[in-house]
């Protein structure tokens, strides 16, 4: 009775350990996996020769992971405890058991372990006496593969001696090095003959006692069911998949090809993978994957042999810039690069005549027909050109992530510095001409650049902020051929910015039309109100060449479509704003008034386009001159006409004209003294 409650006790106590995982494996050489491989394929194709007859089973040298296991383990690990404590170590003259008690206790636990865990193949405990090395007592349960449990006659191996070719027991078989928390020790992987099966044991060793006994638990795990991934480790050492991960990074494939396990009938079998082309490259061949035990068969033949039929399980190279393809075609669009230098040349040669342009404009700023325009502001609206022409040099490359950038900042921060100046000249020519006050409203360049400060600083803080939280990249876009090219990303950092510049230059067309009648001279506010026209124009009109005419064209007519817009907007700008102004000046009429302006009555005191005469710039005594002279006249023209009047007036003598101003008989010409 107290046999069978502490029988009971075990099997109780075996059925509720819980589980707990861990792994210690050591690494395993090239050699020793490929021998196992070669083990694994004598099994998989019966060629198993003398394997069966001479021996009972055939051992690989390869580690096994065995946490997934560990309830087995941990399980066999109590039952040796309760072995030792029941049936060995209490033979006491009060307390020792029968040899029917102990082949009870022991029948109990070997059949209780197989019970627990429907993954094990066989378990049994073995009583030895470790002098004779004799059986003292043994039980043996078994499954078969429909899951019948029957336990082997364990009394015909009493008093026999132990076999010493057994791979599970103890002081012969070979083990693998176990986990520090593990009582007993795992043995490699083996193909037993007995079973049919690959099998892995774990055996633990009950202590010797006085009495002469030695007590062994041993358990056969059927790992049959388990996989042989061959691909590489894409999570080493997984135990939550139904695959054996020693043999991971074993495959053939060839470099071209990538390996992609797959499930076969035959777990353990050599080759239960498929080899795929990689990324970039494509199979010359009928479009199937290559079968792995095909190529492990040509990967042995040519080590071998040296045979070439290897090399026929290869993938072909995409053409340069594919991911995927079909073929050797093309992906990629081609770039006209002399096309592309020649527009690059243009460019070039537009921002070296420019900045020539900016120091001629320096030079000659005390000429008439520059001073009046205000140098700096001519300086400003060129050095913003340099850097619109300077985009065609951004856009030149195959775009990445630093020419977009560079193109992002080209384009918006030369425009803003462009536009501004102009809308500022402009601006002070339109509060000139609306004032209807008697006092002279006098804007100067320093009191414009201070309104012009905080507009490029605004744009100065977006493009920065850009750059620093999402540079745009170059993606690939497809052209009308279906071939990749690099282009800008566009998302909403580039919507808000146009959104904020079609603002702008509303308000700039807006300013140029209230000033549509105002004179200045040299025409100035006119010729700025055209470029600016021709900018709003020409912007909107490319953008919808863009997104209408041509959204999918390729890479070259993208590079034209820029090229023209620069031109148009930039070069049309330098031609009105300084085309006239330089023509001036070769014809040696630079520093001479505007005359046609003089017969419009536009005076010297507008002579600087809005600005005049004002206290904190230099005193030009010439300039005071010629508004001083330009009184007298007016004045002397006055008196003039008023000594003719006062002739004519009632004068008998002097016969008026039919239909002239004296002509009505006594009326008096009423006579505006403040008509010029």
């Amino acid at each position: 009775m107290e046999a069978c409650r502490y029988l009971l006790l075990a099997v109780v106590l075996l059925a509720a350990l819980p589980r707990r995982t861990t792994t210690s494996l050591q690494e395993t050489s090239r050699e020793e996996i490929e021998k196992a491989l070669e083990t694994i394929e004598e099994v998989a194709s019966n060629n198993l020769g003398q394997l069966c007859v001479s021996q009972s089973y055939r051992l690989l040298s390869v580690p096994l992971q065995t946490d997934r296991f560990e309830p087995v383990r941990q399980k066999a690990d109590l039952a040796a405890l309760l072995v030792q404590e029941l049936a060995l170590t209490r033979q006491s003259h009060g307390n020792q058991f029968a040899p029917h008690q102990l082949h009870t206790v022991v029948d109990g636990v070997a059949h209780s372990l197989l019970g627990s865990e429907r993954s094990l193949l066989a378990a049994r405990v073995l009583a030895v006496n470790s002098t004779t090395n004799l059986v003292s007592s043994c039980s043996v349960w078994r499954r078969e593969r429909g899951g019948t449990e029957w336990r082997e006659p364990g009394e015909l191996l009493v008093g026999i001696e132990v076999p010493q070719s057994l791979p599970w027991y103890p002081p012969t078989g070979i083990f693998q090095p176990s986990m520090p928390s593990a009582a007993g020790f795992w043995t490699f992987p083996y193909y037993s003959c007995q079973a049919r099966s690959w099998v892995i044991s774990y055996s633990v060793t009950v202590p010797t006692h006085k009495h002469g006994n030695s007590g062994y638990v041993s358990v056969d795990v059927d790992i049959t069911r388990l996989g042989i991934n061959q691909c590489d480790p894409s999570e080493p050492h997984s135990s939550k998949d139904n695959m054996l991960n020693v043999f991971r990074g074993s495959h053939k494939c060839h470099n071209t090809t990538k390996c992609v396990y797959s499930e076969s009938e035959r777990k353990w079998s050599r080759g239960s993978y498929v080899c795929h082309c990689k990324a970039g490259y494509y199979m010359a061949h009928p479009q199937v994957p290559f079968l792995g035990n095909l190529v492990e068969a040509a990967w042995l033949d040519a080590l071998s042999n040296g045979s070439s039929t290897y090399e026929t399980f290869r993938c072909e190279r995409c053409a340069p810039g594919c991911q995927t393809c079909d073929s050797h075609a093309p992906c990629l669009a081609s770039y006209n690069w002399p096309f592309r230098i020649g527009l690059l040349s243009i460019s070039s040669s537009c921002i070296f005549l420019t900045l020539c342009l900016i120091g001629y404009v320096y030079h000659n700023r005390r000429l008439k027909v520059f001073k009046v325009a205000s140098p700096i502001f001519l300086c400003i609206t060129l050095t913003g050109c340099v850097i619109m022409y300077s985009e065609m040099a951004a856009i030149f490359p195959v775009l990445d992530m630093y020419t977009c950038i560079l193109t992002k900042w080209t384009r918006h921060f030369g425009f803003c510095i462009t536009y501004t100046a102009l809308l500022m000249k402009t601006w002070r020519v339109s509060l000139t001409y609306r004032v209807k006050s008697a006092h002279k409203v006098k804007l100067t360049d320093k009191q414009l650049l201070q309104w012009m400060f905080p507009i490029l600083l605004v744009m100065l803080i977006y493009l920065s902020t850009w750059t620093l939280s999402a540079p745009p990249i170059g993606e690939d876009i497809k052209d009308n051929s279906g071939l990749l090219f690099k282009q800008c990303t566009y998302n909403w950092w580039d919507h808000s910015i146009a959104i904020g510049e079609v603002f702008f230059l509303a308000w700039g067309v807006r300013v140029c039309y209230n000033v549509r009648n105002a004179e200045s001279l040299f025409n100035e506010a006119r010729l700025i109100s055209y470029a600016i026209y021709n900018i709003a124009l020409v912007n909107i009109m490319m953008v919808a060449f863009h997104l209408f005419l041509f959204p999918r064209a390729g890479p070259d007519i993208k590079y034209l479509l820029g090229f023209i817009r620069t031109q148009l907007s930039t070069s049309v700008t330098v031609a009105l704003v300084f085309g006239p102004k330089v023509l001036r000046v070769i014809r040696g009429q630079g520093d001479q008034w505007d005359k046609r302006a003089r017969a419009r009555a536009v005076t010297a005191s507008f002579s600087l386009n809005g600005i005049g005469l004002v206290a904190d710039e230099t005193t030009d005594l010439y300039q005071e001159n010629e508004e001083l002279k330009e009184e007298i006249q007016k004045l002397a023209g006055q008196i003039e006409f008023m000594k003719i009047v006062s002739m004519e007036v009632n004068n008998r003598h002097v016969k008026p004209k039919p239909g002239g101003y004296f002509s009505g008989i006594g009326k008096v010409p009423k006579f505006n003294y403040n008509n010029k």
